[in-house]
């Protein structure tokens, strides 16, 4: 038995392919998901790593072993896979790695409707039943096999995300779409299928080598060729997908990367118009500007740690209608509180071709403060970095402190945040100020104290 440790995550099961697990082990997850979730039925889809296909049809095997029925849809991105779980109220496994290389492999798991599973809800049950079973296998049960039953969602799904945004009547926009060799190839074709849209498909062979770029657009070496086409070509916009195309990445009309803090604002804004007075949810390392336009559009904004777990969590707490993180991962109450990319992408289409000025301009009055960006320090005593800048920090005059994730330190035009990796001896800092003379100043303060 491998050690699971190092494969079983805090949201998911994520390691290498077949060093760290194979179909044997994929086998008794499907059993353990079918015990620990007690049902009678699951749904299943799988990405384009050389490895999926084998790993899906095992976990089904496993699941159908103890007596649940399967639909697997085979491949599929993972907004897809909780679109099937969340239209068919069933539980889901997904079977991807996301933008992880291709050695990898993992399983994103949720209860029916789309319900997250992570380590404090279920995860870890799985995980222990997994390893309970790896001398001699599942107990014998009395009930009947399930059945393996293959059924494509793509049209249904697509259908979904066009029902929740009206695009029909935009103007004729030109897009490039880079998918990275990713699932993006795989939806973005009939979810675009008859919108006037011109599009310009880059990387849309499925082929989980990645044989062009890794399919991980928050890396920006790998939006490089996506920014060129669009300047090349003179297109409106370039949307980026990652390997799973759940998450989507915009750069503008001038190739210039939009912030993911951007999008989540502007979308907010689409949402609150719909639903006058709506809660909107973001993560600590979001932009001010967000809640700033939560407010003025008359909407409550709800700051969270960061991680899909926290948003979908506070999303059903409050009943919000939507919420965004800076890694590019935007959820929506209408989508069962998880999270699609590709719906976030429809918005902004709907919003720049609703109206004749370029993207620049149209996410200028969402995009309000300058930023450092995620910066990583390796830090062999993170705790006492961390209490080192808070120390410095915690007696300045107008400055506040909060420890909601991490440490977050907020001055009269500055905040910053900085946190402890889960996986890595790394400390992650995100700072923001008026300008780029801000940012540069509180950048080099803080870096020097975790740095020393």
């Amino acid at each position: 038995m491998p050690d699971l440790s190092q494969i079983v995550k805090a949201y998911d099961i994520r390691g290498v392919v077949p060093d760290q697990w194979d179909e044997a082990l994929a086998r008794l997850f499907g059993a353990a998901f079918v015990e620990v979730t007690g049902a009678d039925a699951i749904v299943v889809g799988h990405d384009m790593r050389p490895s999926s296909p084998g790993l899906s049809r095992a976990f089904a095997r496993g699941a159908a072993e103890r007596g649940a029925d399967v639909t697997e849809i085979g491949l599929c991105s993972t907004d897809q896979l909780y679109f099937a779980s969340g239209q068919l109220d069933l539980p889901g496994a997904m079977f991807t790695a996301s933008h992880n290389p291709a050695r990898y492999n993992g399983i994103k798991l949720c209860r029916a409707g789309a319900a997250p599973v992570g380590q404090d809800t279920g995860l870890g049950e799985i995980r222990e039943l997994v390893e309970s079973w790896a001398e001699s296998g599942p107990p014998a049960t009395d009930a009947p096999a399930g059945s393996l039953t293959a059924r494509d969602v793509l049209d249904d799904y697509a259908a979904y995300l066009r029902g929740l945004v009206d695009i029909g009547g935009i103007r004729p926009l030109r897009v490039v779409v880079d998918a990275g060799n990713g699932m993006g190839g795989h939806t973005v074709p009939t979810v675009f299928d008859g919108l006037p849209l011109t599009l310009d498909a880059m990387y849309f062979e499925l082929d989980g080598t990645f044989p062009n770029h890794e399919a991980n657009p928050l890396d920006p070496a790998n939006i490089v060729d996506l920014q060129q086409r669009v300047r090349e070509t003179g297109a409106d916009l370039g949307l980026a997908f990652d390997g799973d195309a759940d998450r989507c990445f915009v750069v503008d009309e001038r190739g210039e990367p939009v912030s993911p803090s951007a999008i989540t604002a502007l979308v907010a804004s689409r949402e609150l118009a719909k639903h006058r007075g709506g809660t909107i949810i973001h993560n600590c390392i979001t932009s001010h500007s967000v809640p700033e336009v939560v407010a003025e559009a008359g909407g409550t904004a709800v700051r969270t740690r960061v991680g899909h777990s926290f948003i979908k969590a506070e999303m059903a707490r409050t009943g919000a209608i939507f919420g965004g993180e800076h890694s590019a991962h935007y959820y929506f109450r209408d989508f069962w509180n998880a999270d699609t990319g590709m719906l976030a992408a429809l918005h902004v289409l709907a919003a720049l071709g609703g109206q004749q000025g370029p993207l620049s301009g149209l996410v200028a009055e969402y995009d309000r403060y300058a930023s450092s960006g995620e910066i990583n320090s390796t830090v062999e005593d993170q705790a006492g970095r961390l209490s080192a800048v808070e120390e410095t920090y915690a007696d300045r005059e107008g400055v506040s402190l909060d420890r909601l994730d991490g440490l977050t330190v907020t001055g009269p035009d500055w905040w910053f945040n900085i946190r402890a990796s889960n996986t890595e001896p790394l400390l992650r800092l995100n700072v923001e100020a008026k300008d780029e003379e801000g940012v540069r100043r509180v950048r080099e303060e803080v870096l020097a104290l975790v740095r020393a």
